[in-house]
């Protein structure tokens, strides 16, 4: 690029690497590359000028009479120069010059390129005059094995938990141990004790005795891990009106050291977990650490979210300050309640010192900025969850007190935690808080303690920044949710194989996706049944439908989470109240009319049947996983998809003795044949499930053909070790260049073996190798965020291969720390506008419902996740609706995201409501 302009003005004295501003802002890892070259002739000399130059040699930094610095033409390369240098350690800016004039020179476009070292390091600069591109590299790559590359090859990581098959269970709908606490102590008022059986919303009498009574029923599904919806002390009722509630749930917690008195006591609690461990069964807390029941009222009126812009916060004596200064910091600054927020915080005198521990009880350490908007912006972290007093989280003092907490309950002997509402707390929070709780396990003899989040999305991109930046272990897999419902429910199966290849996100050194909880559906967003039937299925079909649904979840990386009832086909006619129906006979009028998948039972009756063919069918899934633990976290290797209903195949291999197993499940209505590659050639499978399932036999080159019953799943397992290699194929970097953001760094492996790749990274010139993590699939990358390094900064990376026999080979190259790369176009197949037209129309402000063309009823596309999102306010009701493309019901989505399907069905508690619809799956979801 032609820079016809003055050379550049020195800048001041070479800045410390401590000086230096540590943003990079790009999102892959790419070639260098500057705008479209101006073909000018070659140059017969190039220099090197910047504030490097008087660290090789020159008098001066910018020295245009220095040529100590000029590159030499490369032999057998016309028009490629470079240079080798030992630069000292610093941050530098630096360009090439063309024939001794700034008429021509090149950095990073127009401005000069940064360079950033850690350490003295010897380095390669080139100039490529046909592309008019200046690079910068290590002198001396590292190619073929090293000496150290033997300690880096390691195998793809396993936590120990990534074999535990929950139970999810809510307390208050379970199983009435005893009745004396039905009230929790509160008298016989339904809107003070928040007591009625009746009500869908309100607390049914289910308790922690009930539990314990019924642990022989949740043994003998197979379960390893009870998890309880949260148990602690409720606010008893919430609401006004029609929108009147009780915390039978457990998200509107008062008090955080006792058990809700619905459900019993700290003893009752003591006593569950005591006989659960006796029987091998872990008991898992859902805790929350974003909100408070709703206790504070702002003395303005309004509860309108303010944001951060039009209103900053201010300290105690009126001075603006931005909180996130000083997140993850032990200071901040004073807070009054009358000056520092932008609503005034009021609390009932009655209500003063309601919350435990007492320093809850501060107006200050909440947000006070009104309720979030649930629309991805700012709200979302700062504002209210429906009315829900958000804690003030990048405060030290919340971080400290919420810690002190759950230190409590570790010790107490909880085995682990799920962890509510993740996304809506700030990221500087979690990256203290877990792991201060796992410090504290440790220190309590739990060593298996594992905490994992709910991160309300079903993008794995950006789900896996919870378990990489956060530090969080796990989250809660929607992702899996999303594809598995529309699989249910007769998609092709290719979207399985998209959605599994981008497992490597989750990839780093302590993590990845296979210790994500895996789930059909939940007391938010509704049953796996209630899916299925709205995807069409009803009868025989839906309970072969339900079956595969969960044969795919237990059979799958990851760790299944089976929703209470689900056992005993329950439905449901929607999320939240609608999904929570009780196991013991019911009072509930819209529970008892569902029609119960695989039985002419109801809910009006008890429904502890270890008879029913759902409580059977995940009884034998649980025995297969634990009979063959392969199943459950050995390396999942895609084989097969369909681009309609039809078979998805993997392999799942066994790390310990290098046994392959085959899993193909079916979605279509009819049989299907396949053939699909393993790792074994002329090796017999044998059939291990279902029962009779014939062996299969490989070819010379490795290939099986198989045949898989309709809306079934089938399991082989290779009756010997998969043969030695003789030698480890060469694995080639297929990125290098500029790395940005999150960047991904990977290889192509020929052969197509069983192969692990380690990836590592070091800054130029330094000796150690920081690990990035482990791949045990292809594509066979990770993802190496690099947000917080200099621009600038030269990076190595290192990739060691490692076959199942051990044999080693490994590759090397570098990049640079740069700017972001531009953005991808947005995807063709996305359509002009996308709409949720239905009965709730008049209620959003169209002229009449069910108009696909309301202003208000468009949905907005994210580019970056690839989402239609809308937000708005409904009145509490029953609705219906569908998704509709580009204004006209020509193309339109329903149920299970089935083409021209049934309406779907909301039933709203009043308030905001977001709807997001994926093209990709033609599946739309609603929050809260």
């Amino acid at each position: 690029m032609r820079r016809a302009a003055p050379p550049p003005a020195r800048p001041a004295a070479r800045r410390t690497l401590a000086g230096l501003a540590t943003t990079a802002v790009a999102l892959g890892l790419v070639q260098t590359a500057p705008a479209a070259a101006d073909h000018t002739g070659v140059p017969s000399r190039v220099t090197l000028m910047g504030s490097l130059q008087s660290e090789l040699g020159c008098a001066a930094d910018w020295d245009e009479a220095c040529t100590a610095t000029d590159l030499t033409a490369l032999a057998g390369s016309p028009g490629v120069f470079e240079t080798v240098e030992d630069v000292p350690a610093g941050a530098y800016e630096y360009k090439v010059r063309l024939d001794g004039s700034w008429e021509e020179s090149y950095g990073r476009g127009q401005e000069n390129a940064p360079l950033v070292l850690e350490a003295p390091a010897r380095l390669r600069f080139t100039y490529d005059h046909a592309a008019h591109a200046v690079s910068v590299a290590p002198a001396q790559g590292q190619p073929g094995l090293q000496p150290g590359d033997a300690a880096l090859a390691g195998d793809s990581l396993r936590e120990d938990l990534t074999r535990e098959r929950f139970y999810f269970v809510m307390a208050d709908r379970f199983e009435n141990g005893d009745p004396a606490n039905d009230t929790g102590g509160y008298g016989d008022d339904r809107l003070t004790s928040g007591y009625d059986p009746t009500h869908k919303g309100f607390y049914h009498g289910g308790d922690l005795k009930g539990i314990i009574d019924r642990l022989d029923y949740i043994e003998g599904l197979g379960t390893t891990a009870i998890w309880l919806t949260p148990s602690f002390k409720n606010k008893p009722v919430q609401g006004e009106g029609a929108n009147t509630s009780a915390g039978y749930h457990g998200y509107w917690i008062t008090d955080f050291t006792q058990i809700d008195p619905h459900l019993g006591t700290n003893e009752e609690l003591e006593q569950l977990v005591d006989q659960a461990h006796a029987r091998g069964i872990k008991v898992f807390f859902d805790i929350i650490t974003n909100h408070t029941a709703d206790v504070i009222s702002y003395a303005e009126g309004s509860s309108d979210y303010i944001t951060r812009q039009a209103e900053p916060y201010r300290d105690a004596d009126g001075n603006p300050f931005d909180d996130r200064d000083f997140a993850g910091t032990e200071v901040f600054p004073a807070l009054d309640p009358l000056v520092s927020f932008p609503y005034t915080p009021v609390v009932a005198p009655a209500e003063a010192q309601v919350k435990v521990p007492a320093w809850l009880n501060d107006p200050t350490l909440y947000h006070n900025r009104g309720n979030a908007l649930f629309n991805g912006g700012e709200s979302d972290q700062y504002g209210d969850f429906v009315g829900l007093d958000d804690l003030f989280t990048e405060h030290p003092q919340v971080v400290d007190g919420m810690t002190d907490v759950y230190r409590a309950w570790v010790d107490f002997g909880i085995d682990g935690f799920r962890i509510d509402t993740v996304k809506h707390v700030n990221t500087e929070f979690w990256q203290e808080f877990a792991p201060a709780i796992q410090e504290q396990a440790e220190a309590a003899g739990n060593e298996d303690f594992f905490a994992f989040g709910e991160v309300y999305d079903a993008d794995p991109e950006f789900l896996s920044q919870y378990t990489t930046e956060a530090q969080l272990q796990a989250t809660l897999d929607f992702g899996f949710q999303a594809r598995a419902q529309a699989f249910g429910n007769g998609a092709a199966t290719r979207q399985l194989q998209d959605f599994y290849a981008l497992d490597d996100h989750y990839t780093d050194a302590d993590s990845n996706a296979y210790s994500l909880p895996t789930f059909l559906g939940n007391h938010d967003m509704g049953r796996i049944g209630m899916f299925l039937r709205e995807g069409g299925a009803e009868g025989e079909e839906l309970l072969q439908r339900d079956r595969l649904a969960h044969a795919l979840m237990y059979l799958t990386r990851g760790q299944p989470v089976v929703y209470y009832g689900d056992e005993q086909g329950f439905t449901g006619d929607g999320g939240d109240q609608d999904a929570r129906q009780d196991v013991f006979p019911s009072q509930v009028a819209t529970y008892n009319d569902d029609d119960l998948i695989g039985t002419d039972a109801t809910t009006a009756q008890s429904n502890f049947d270890p008879e029913h063919p759902m409580y059977r069918w995940l009884a034998e899934l649980s025995a297969l996983r634990e009979a063959h633990p392969t199943l459950a976290d050995g390396a999942q290797v895609h084989r097969y998809a369909s681009d309609g209903a039809g078979v998805y195949a993997f392999s799942r291999i066994d790390d310990a003795d290098d046994r392959e197993y085959l899993v193909a499940v079916n979605n279509a209505e009819q049989a299907q044949t396949v053939t699909f590659d393993t790792f074994n050639e002329r090796r017999v499978f044998k059939g291990l499930w279902p029962a009779g399932t014939a062996r299969v036999r490989s070819t010379a080159t490795g290939e099986v053909t198989v045949t898989v019953p309709p809306l079934s799943a089938v399991v082989w397992r290779a009756a010997a070790p998969l043969a030695k290699t003789e030698a480890a194929p060469q694995p080639v970097f297929t990125s290098g260049g500029t790395a940005g953001g999150r960047a991904e760094v990977g290889v192509d492996v020929p052969g197509g073996g069983f192969d692990e790749v380690t990836f590592a990274y070091r800054p130029a010139g330094t000796e150690d190798w920081t690990v990035l993590g482990t791949d045990d699939n292809a594509p066979y990358r990770v993802f190496h965020d690099v947000r917080d390094l200099p621009q600038g900064s030269v990076l190595e990376y290192r990739a060691v291969l490692q076959t199942h026999s051990g044999d080693l080979a490994a590759a090397g190259t570098s990049a640079v720390v740069g700017p972001e790369p531009a953005a991808a176009p947005e995807p063709a197949v996305q359509p002009g506008a996308v709409s949720v037209p239905g009965s709730l129309g008049t209620e959003m402000g169209c002229a009449a419902d069910w108009d696909p063309q309301c202003p208000q009823a468009q949905m907005t596309l994210d580019p970056a996740s690839g989402l239609w999102t809308l937000t708005t306010d409904l009145p509490a009701g029953s609705y219906e609706y569908k998704v509709a493309i580009d204004g006209a019901w020509e193309e339109n989505y329903g149920a299970g995201g089935a083409r021209n399907g049934a309406n779907i069905a909301l039933q709203h508690g009043g308030g905001p409501i977001t709807f997001a619809y994926d093209h990709a799956t033609h599946l739309v979801t609603t929050s809260p």
